[in-house]
């Protein structure tokens, strides 16, 4: 989904990096909060970010100026909620540009906007929505995951759509072609990306129980009780 290096017209770079300045700066405060009240939070931070890095590494050729593979940012989404996952994403894009050639910086504004803010807040949405009609933490978890992988690129298409319009069918047209397009990879990428959180996350609830309660994740275990001489 990165958007190219030099790809979008200027006044779209500019455009979306306003838009996503907002919701990082909210993200970097939320995340300083975390590390300052919950250091023991450090390491599962460390860990979202880097499962996010490495899924979103794994890139498959797509539609021009732009690529298909999964995104992992639902999964941190679920765990310290989307404004965290605003900062961890950001920077993960702004490593894979400098490092990997993967995006670029004058598209980090309108991949951050798309990866960084519009995914997980679906993700994370889809989740509290799947829990609350009484699904229980994996099935909520391959929602968040999927949804937010294919929110990332629906919105992708539609930041292609506003720059590059069709000349026949102008940018619904234009959306159309790009969705489409996107659709088959990252309709199989997605279902994927969902049944890998529910492994990340099976793993999670037997090695990291205690902060999975302290997150609000999972409920509290019931204390034991004392048996009777």
């Amino acid at each position: 989904m990165h958007i190219a290096e030099g790809f979008l017209p200027a006044p779209h770079a500019i455009g979306w990096t306003v838009a996503a300045a907002p919701f990082v700066v909210h993200g970097a405060r939320a995340v300083a909060r975390e590390v300052r009240e919950h250091p023991e939070s450090t390491l599962l931070l460390g860990a979202a970010g880097a499962f996010t890095f490495v899924l979103s590494a794994i890139k498959l050729p797509s539609v021009f100026g732009s690529s298909s593979h999964p995104t992992g940012t639902g999964a941190g989404a679920v765990l310290f909620r989307p404004p965290v996952m605003a900062l961890l994403g950001t920077v993960v894009l702004l490593f894979q540009a400098l490092l990997l050639a993967h995006g670029g910086l004058t598209t980090l504004g309108a991949n951050a906007f798309a990866f960084a803010v519009v995914g997980p807040w679906a993700g994370y949405g889809a989740y509290r929505l799947t829990r609350a009609l009484g699904a229980g933490l994996l099935p909520g978890v391959f929602v968040a995951l999927a949804l937010a992988d294919l929110a990332t690129y629906v919105t992708t298409s539609l930041q292609l759509a506003l720059a590059f319009p069709d000349p026949a069918g102008g940018l619904a047209g234009a959306a159309v072609k790009f969705l489409g397009v996107f659709a088959l990879t990252q309709v199989p990428l997605a279902v994927g990306e969902g049944l890998l959180g529910v492994l990340l996350f099976r793993v999670l609830t037997v090695n990291a129980r205690p902060e999975l309660e302290r997150l609000g994740v999972l409920p509290p275990e019931p204390a034991p009780t004392e048996e009777r001489a």
